[in-house]
C-alpha cells in the first residue's frame, strides 16, 4: 500500500533526536491514573489520550465504531494531572492517535528479548494517507537501559540498543522494527509514548532536532547474550506448549508465535499477556 512515511526513517526505521530538558519539569507521571494493561514486560500504562476519551488502552479497532490509530480522544482526568506531558505530545502538531505513559517495572535483557514485538498501528488506515509511527519521550533518568532495536526479531546481527536517560526522544517505525526495552534499574521505568500520523508536521518537527538514524551499541559480553538468547528461546517455547495444551494453536495463523510482545497482536493482548 502507498502511504505517506517519513525520509528520515527510511534507511533504519528509528531516530534519535535532541534530548529534551527533562529536569526542569515536574513528575507528572506519579499524578496520572494507571490501568493494568501488560506490553512487553510487567507495565501499567496511563492513557491520556484514547479512541474515545476513556480510561482505557485498547486498540482503536477493537472498538465501536472501530477505527484506525488516529483522531485521538484527550482523557480529561490524566490530561489536567499532566498538562505539560500533554503539550509535549502536541508539540509536533501532527495527527495524534494513542498517547500514554508507560510504567515498565525492571527486567533483565532475556526478558527485553523474549519480549521482542513489532506494533500494529495502521490497522484500518486508508492508503493515501500518513503511515502511523510511535515517538518515546523516557521521563525517568534511566541510563543503564536500552531500547532494544531489531530488523529481524531472531536475528542478533541486525539489533541496536539506544541509551535511555532522562529527556531521550525516539521516533520509531514499530511496525517495522522489533522493539522492547531492557530495564535493569531498580525502580520503574516512565515513558511518554504517542502515536503521530507521518507528514510536513511531523517530519519538520523532527527535522528541527536534529534527527539521527544511525547509533552504534556497547558491545555485549557473547557469553551473557548467548545465554540470554536460549533463555528467552525456552521461555517461548514453554508458552507455545501452553498454549497449544489448551487446545489453541500455539502460531496466529501465519506461523507467527504467539510469545512475546503483545502489541503485535493487540486483539489478543489481554489473554496472551496471562498465559
Amino acid at each position: 500500500m502507498d502511504y505517506t512515511k517519513l525520509p528520515i526513517l527510511d534507511a533504519t526505521g528509528y531516530a534519535i533526536l535532541d534530548s529534551y530538558d527533562q529536569v526542569a519539569d515536574p513528575q507528572e507521571w506519579l499524578d496520572v491514573e494507571y490501568v493494568d494493561w501488560k506490553s512487553s514486560g510487567d507495565t501499567r500504562f496511563a492513557p491520556l489520550a484514547s479512541a474515545y476519551g476513556d480510561m482505557e488502552c485498547n486498540g482503536f479497532w477493537n472498538h465501536t465504531p472501530p477505527k484506525t490509530d488516529k483522531d485521538g480522544v484527550w482523557v480529561a482526568k490524566n490530561v489536567a494531572a499532566a498538562p505539560i506531558l500533554t503539550r509535549r505530545a502536541q508539540e509536533p502538531g501532527a495527527n495524534i492517535g494513542r498517547c500514554r505513559i508507560i510504567e515498565l517495572q525492571p527486567n533483565t535483557y532475556a526478558d527485553a528479548i523474549y519480549n521482542l514485538h513489532r506494533d500494529d498501528n495502521n490497522r484500518l488506515n486508508p492508503e493515501g494517507t500518513g503511515w502511523i509511527v510511535r515517538a518515546f519521550f523516557n521521563l525517568t533518568d534511566n541510563p543503564d537501559s536500552v531500547m532494544i532495536l531489531r530488523e529481524e526479531k531472531d536475528d542478533p546481527s541486525t539489533e541496536t540498543r539506544i541509551p535511555l536517560p532522562a529527556g531521550a526522544q525516539v521516533v520509531l517505525d514499530t511496525q517495522r522494527l522489533y522493539h522492547a526495552v531492557w530495564h535493569p534499574g531498580s525502580e520503574p521505568r516512565y515513558c511518554l509514548i504517542t502515536s503521530y500520523e507521518s507528514g510536513p508536521e511531523l517530519d519538520a518537527w523532527m527535522s528541527g532536532r536534529h534527527p539521527i538514524d544511525r547509533f552504534t551499541s556497547v558491545p555485549l559480553d557473547p557469553t551473557f547474550a548467548a545465554d540470554a538468547y536460549a533463555e528467552a528461546q525456552a521461555k517461548r517455547d514453554a508458552r507455545a506448549a501452553a498454549i497449544a495444551a489448551q487446545g489453541a494453536d500455539p502460531t496466529f495463523g501465519d506461523g507467527t508465535l504467539r510469545a512475546g510482545g503483545m502489541e503485535e497482536y493487540e486483539a489478543t493482548a489481554e489473554v496472551l499477556s496471562e498465559a
